[in-house]
């Protein structure tokens, strides 16, 4: 299996070695992994793409690369440039620090990289690492995602349904705030929402008076709806989210029908 791996946090990235390792397990002894991860941090910028500029890319080493931009960026790079055309089995993006569950799904560069994969047509998947007191102090915070990571990857490729829908699936998996031995397991989740918690913006002056701000994020551990992922990565179980990058609120159209007219 030929497997692109890509993130958010940056081509030096902890999580993204971890990824490399589950990349490798996957992709098994004849399989090839290759990185194009962004040279700088990418957090926050979602699906987010540089249209508008060109990116430098730079080669790390063997199958390793660079790109000064969005992992969506990285993903187009190595579809179309660093593979030369010859598309990879599977994108596995992350493992990001920190949870992409509930509405931090929209802001994610880790799930920018899987959606751009799955508009491309390839199979792909999304890991993150949930924080919390049981593990962020701890000697390797994403212990859950490297213990459990490629066994759970391999199960999802085996389970995933025949898809050949324009608007392709793609996967949001989130590993609980806990160390590997105390998950309970797996659950399928729908995205959750989190009331009350949200980001916001901080003004700070600097020492000159000019005006800053801030970007805050919004409590984590929120419970949300019962079955939904940051609810049952709170729980202690990882989270599988199957997700698609068509944004229509179908439960509002036959509402909206009454707009609808006829021009003469």
């Amino acid at each position: 299996m030929r497997i692109l791996i890509t993130n958010d946090d940056g081509i030096s990235a902890e999580g993204l070695t971890i990824l490399g390792a589950i990349a490798h397990e996957v992709a098994g002894p004849g399989g090839e992994v290759w990185t194009v991860a962004p040279a700088f941090e990418q957090s926050g910028v979602g699906h987010c793409i540089s249209y508008t500029r060109p990116t430098m890319l730079s080669q790390l080493g063997e199958r390793r690369f660079a790109a000064e931009g969005s992992p969506a960026d990285c993903v187009l790079a190595g579809l179309h440039v660093v593979m030369q055309g010859a598309k990879p089995d599977l994108v596995l993006s992350g493992v990001n620090r920190g949870n992409n569950s509930a509405e931090n799904a929209l802001y994610s560069g880790t799930l920018g990289g899987a959606m751009e994969a799955a508009l491309q047509g390839i199979p792909a998947m999304a890991l993150s690492q949930y924080y919390g007191p049981a593990n962020r102090g701890t000697a390797n915070p994403f212990e859950a995602a490297a213990v459990h990571g490629a066994a759970l990857v391999n199960k999802i490729l085996a389970a995933q349904p025949q898809d050949q829908q324009d608007y392709r699936l793609f996967y949001n998996i989130n590993f609980p705030p806990v160390p590997a031995a105390d998950v309970k397991g797996t659950r399928v989740a729908t995205q959750g929402y989190r009331r009350g918690s949200h980001f916001s913006a901080e003004e700070q002056l600097s020492p000159t008076g000019r005006r800053y701000l801030w970007i805050r994020g919004g409590n984590q551990q929120v419970e949300t709806a019962a079955g939904s992922d940051a609810a049952v990565n709170l729980d202690g179980y990882i989270s599988v989210t199957p997700m698609r990058a068509d944004l229509t609120a179908r439960d509002a159209l036959d509402a909206l029908k009454a707009i609808e007219r006829t021009c003469a």
